[in-house]
């Protein structure tokens, strides 16, 4: 009889840390934003949509999708793996933006009403240790491009 409550309380424990992770998420801003002298592009991701604009001054209309449940699991997966107090800190393995050879990208996350932000660093060449969340970032503006 323990053992069965102790597999009970285990898998309880699990699946409501995995919930806990997700609403963390849901609550969270993601902001992943590029520009360079010709070209802006700012991709929000909050409660499981995404929203797309390409407009700086913000006149120009907005898209706006729901991200799929797949999706969305691999982008809980990123979050819970960015220590957000060290995005500050992050190092740009390139500097092409330097020279024009490639537009400025920013990311930040709005947690529990504190931000987090990386440092400027080259579109499509971000710092290793948040490569896969921002590459799923940038996958939804690649979807839409597409459509």
């Amino acid at each position: 009889m323990r053992i069965l409550s102790l597999i009970l309380l285990t898998i309880f424990l699990g699946k409501s840390c995995a919930s806990q992770n997700k609403q963390d998420l849901e609550s969270a801003v993601i902001e992943y934003t590029v520009n360079s002298r010709g070209f802006y592009q700012k991709i929000t991701v909050q409660n499981q949509m995404v929203t797309i604009s390409k407009d700086r001054s913000g006149n120009d209309k907005v898209l706006t999708t729901k991200i799929e449940e797949q999706d969305w699991e691999q982008l809980v997966n990123c979050f819970k793996k960015v220590e957000l107090d060290s995005l500050s800190k992050l190092k740009a393995p390139t500097e092409k933006r330097f020279y024009d050879g490639a537009a400025i990208a920013n990311f930040k996350i709005i947690y529990k009403d504190i931000t987090y932000e990386t440092t400027s660093f080259d579109h499509g060449f971000p710092p290793k240790e948040i490569k896969k969340f921002v590459n799923k970032i940038n996958s939804f503006a690649k979807q839409n491009d597409e459509n």
